[in-house]
């Protein structure tokens, strides 16, 4: 069964706004920790990342060596509240300048992340601003949605027309796309790289959709 992604398709869910290609997966186990939810709602991000996790083949762990923690989430109500985050200047270069941007975008969310010398992501910042269309957002759907766009470093319009999940019409489920899953799946095969930059990757990753998608859907 081939997935329904053209090699041009994958190659775009990878590309930089000014053109290139730029792929990264983690090179490490994955350590989160979540700031600013309630105890329900920990359980359910940590319970998509781990699904997300698992379909990708990956690990995940209580703490990283270097790190502590290397997978961070904020959820707030304002940039503004960032400023008020103990060393989060240190972790985040820039920061004063990068919130009053966000806050002039009326942005919702902004993602950053760290790599290691071989282009591998060795952390991942997530920062949520819980307002308008995003607070109404179904938890279960937040997390997994946030949980894929971690995975890997993106295209930053990987997913502006298209969201990577689905509702299945017989059951109303919310699910993780089968193609996008079987990009997730593809990209951490131990036989790719950790890193690329040129576009015959995303000939790599096609080549591996061929494959059966996987028999259980991460929702």
């Amino acid at each position: 069964m081939t997935l329904d992604l053209t090699p041009e398709q994958i190659e775009a869910l990878f590309s930089r706004p000014g053109g290139g290609y730029a792929f990264a997966r983690w090179g490490r186990p994955i350590a989160p920790i979540v700031f600013g939810v309630e105890e329900e709602t920990l359980k359910t991000v940590k319970g998509a990342l781990e699904a997300v996790v698992t379909l990708a083949g990956h690990q995940m762990a209580e703490t990283d060596p270097e790190l502590g923690a290397n997978l961070m989430f904020f959820f707030f109500r304002e940039w503004d509240e960032l400023l008020e985050v103990p060393d989060l200047g240190r972790l985040i270069p820039d920061l004063d300048p990068l919130v009053a941007r966000l806050k002039a975008a009326d942005a919702s969310q902004y993602r950053a992340f760290r790599f290691d010398d071989q282009g591998a992501i060795q952390a991942g910042f997530v920062f949520l601003r819980m307002q308008g269309e995003l607070a109404r957002m179904p938890a279960e759907t937040l997390a997994l949605t946030q949980a894929v766009q971690v995975m890997l470093m993106w295209g930053e319009g990987a997913f502006a027309d298209r969201s990577p999940l689905a509702v299945l019409p017989e059951t109303g489920a919310t699910i993780l796309r089968p193609e996008i899953a079987g990009v997730i799946a593809a990209a951490y095969d131990r036989m790719m790289p950790v890193a690329a930059d040129d576009a015959s990757h995303a000939l790599r990753l096609f080549a591996r959709l061929q494959a059966p998608p996987p028999d259980t859907p991460v929702q």
